[in-house]
């Protein structure tokens, strides 16, 4: 294992739960900018655009510029442009639909239907237009496929759960875009500029984050908040634990400044 010259720090379950910082997090911020230390803040958040992310972390006392976040609508953007894709059918929430200006939004013969989490406007009326979109011909685009996230009111469906349903019933394999896609920890070691070895994950999740991580050949931290489980840690195979594991983002400035 080398040394670690940048981190990606996932943000719910690892900097804030609902709508208040973890303890530590924000002093953990402060000693990585004292320190130099480069960093993204990773996520597949996809009910918020980059600037509404920013904004809801200021609320609770973080201060972050939009351009430190990289999540995963702005990752299928990015896909999107590359791939050459201009007219997309969403299925996402208002506030990130920002994050894919310059496309054509439409569901008449889009190129792709792009899925994130839609929480209660996933209403049958709007899966089965995106249905009819990938029967006829488009292609199907997963912001992310978490299959919960913790709410106030405890666990709660994220997009994963209706990308499968709209998998099945089209007979498409939906392309991956968010975490834990390799193709998105590539992007992000790109926009910092740091190669893949050089960067550790921080996270709370141990499939997106720590399976994720491993799998681009970054190094792994996890935190035991958000949605951490010891029963899954503990039955997990040695390759598919994760390099460290912390009580919370408070202690990952400790391990290499």
């Amino acid at each position: 294992m080398g040394p670690i010259e940048g981190l990606l720090i996932d943000l719910d379950g690892t900097v804030y739960l609902g709508r208040e910082l973890i303890p530590g997090s924000d002093r953990a911020i402060d000693r990585l900018r004292d320190g130099g230390v480069p960093f993204l803040f990773t996520t597949n958040t996809s009910r918020m655009s980059r600037s509404d992310i920013s904004a809801s972390l200021g609320s609770m006392g973080l201060r972050v510029d939009p351009s430190e976040i990289f999540s995963a609508p702005v990752a299928a953007a990015r896909w999107l442009r590359d791939e050459g894709v201009r007219r997309i059918h969403l299925l996402v929430a208002d506030s990130t639909r920002e994050d894919f200006a310059g496309f054509e939004i439409t569901d008449d013969q889009p190129d792709a239907v792009l899925v994130g989490d839609l929480g209660a406007e996933f209403t049958f009326e709007r899966l089965n237009a995106g249905f009819r979109s990938l029967r006829a011909g488009a292609r199907l685009v997963a912001i992310h496929r978490n299959r919960f996230w913790l709410t106030d009111q405890g666990p709660t469906l994220d997009a994963g759960p209706f990308v499968a349903a709209l998998e099945y019933a089209s007979r498409q394999q939906a392309i991956l875009v968010g975490k834990p896609s390799p193709a998105f920890f590539d992007a992000a070691s790109s926009l910092l500029g740091i190669r893949r070895q050089g960067l550790a994950v921080v996270g709370d999740d141990l499939e997106t984050d720590v399976l994720g991580g491993r799998a681009a050949g970054l190094v792994t931290i996890q935190v035991r908040t958000g949605k951490f489980d010891q029963a899954l840690l503990d039955e997990a195979p040695p390759e598919q634990r994760p390099d460290h594991i912390v009580t919370t983002l408070a202690d990952v400035p400790s391990l290499f400044i």
